[in-house]
């Protein structure tokens, strides 16, 4: 991406794969016209006040709940995304972690690494895919491409929308348009595949957790704080909930003023979990093809054209 950058910009990059703390990146943006941005950024009206030359704010992922698209208008900047990337990673990721908790694959793990196995034993009985039902809550293109290749194991498919699919996608996904309720009472594994809005936030917490089947599984690749982390943590205590998988925490949604420091350590604690570190989109090519796409956007900005992926529209005589 260096040299793409330099074809056009004097770029100012971080060593290798560092990613630079806030004070940096706002150090670095006082005076540039272009900046790409990852998940562990932030943008707001304060950092922005510290930009006045800013044109565009690139970013490297999907969900832009970090970043106000608003202030960014008002400042005269574009804000761009990668809609259409991330997609395919993602959604295998979420189909391995929704095998991986509902076969027991990192109790099993952590069972064989402690020096306790000594051979074959009735232990670590999990669930299969074949004839289980799963909820998909978010039925985009992330969701879409999960009910697709999760109808190949044999899964019935259930989704929650405010936005049906069309008639054409809901025959070929041969999924099933429910109430929120209902996808809870009915579903053996729940995935939760969405942005964070203030109409989904902790849109799970211990009433919702309370309407899943006894021991069904929930699965998070949307925002950490679309659920209540120590509601999960509770129904997991309890045994009701049968297993927890995440790739996002309520941590990372640097957004909200009151976010936690850290994962509850009673969740961490839970041995019926699987956690990865965000890694939605850490395919190496995917990510290269991710660095290009943003560098493409700021590209457009600088030359005077609408940049293709933007999610706002700069006030005319702003910035």
């Amino acid at each position: 991406m260096a040299g793409y950058l330099a074809s056009f910009c004097d770029p100012v990059l971080p060593a290798g794969r560092e990613v630079w703390p806030r004070a940096r990146v706002a150090e670095l943006a006082a005076d540039a016209r272009g900046l790409i941005v990852c998940m562990a950024d932030r943008v707001d009206e304060a950092f922005l006040a510290g930009c006045p030359r800013l044109r565009v704010v690139s970013a490297t992922l999907k969900g832009y709940d970090n970043f106000d698209a608003d202030a960014c208008a008002r400042h005269g900047t574009w804000l761009t995304v990668l809609p259409d990337l991330l997609t395919a990673p993602a959604a295998e990721l979420a189909v391995g972690l929704t095998i991986g908790i509902m076969r027991r694959v990192g109790e099993a793990d952590r069972h064989v690494r402690s020096g306790a196995f000594a051979g074959w034993r009735p232990r670590f009985y999990g669930r299969g895919l074949a004839g289980a039902t799963a909820g998909i809550v978010g039925m985009g293109q992330v969701g879409q491409a999960v009910a697709a290749a999760l109808a190949g194991f044999g899964t019935r498919i259930v989704y929650h929308d405010p936005r049906p699919l069309t008639a054409g996608a809901a025959r070929r996904l041969r999924a099933t348009r429910l109430g929120l309720s209902d996808l809870l009472a009915g579903s053996d594994v729940v995935l939760l595949l969405l942005p964070l809005t203030v109409a989904t936030r902790r849109l799970l917490g211990a009433p919702e957790l309370a309407l899943m089947r006894p021991g069904a599984f929930l699965v998070n690749l949307g925002r950490g704080s679309v659920v209540d982390e120590d509601a999960v943590a509770d129904a997991l205590e309890s045994g009701h909930l049968g297993g927890y998988a995440a790739d996002v925490f309520a941590m990372e949604d640097w957004a909200l003023p009151e976010r936690p420091a850290s994962i509850p350590p009673r969740l961490l604690a839970q041995p019926r979990t699987l956690f990865t570190p965000h890694l939605g989109s850490a395919v190496d090519d995917v990510r290269r093809q991710m660095s290009l796409e943003a560098a493409r956007q700021v590209r457009q900005v600088l030359e005077g054209r609408r940049p293709d992926h933007a999610v706002n529209e700069p006030k005319p005589g702003s910035g």
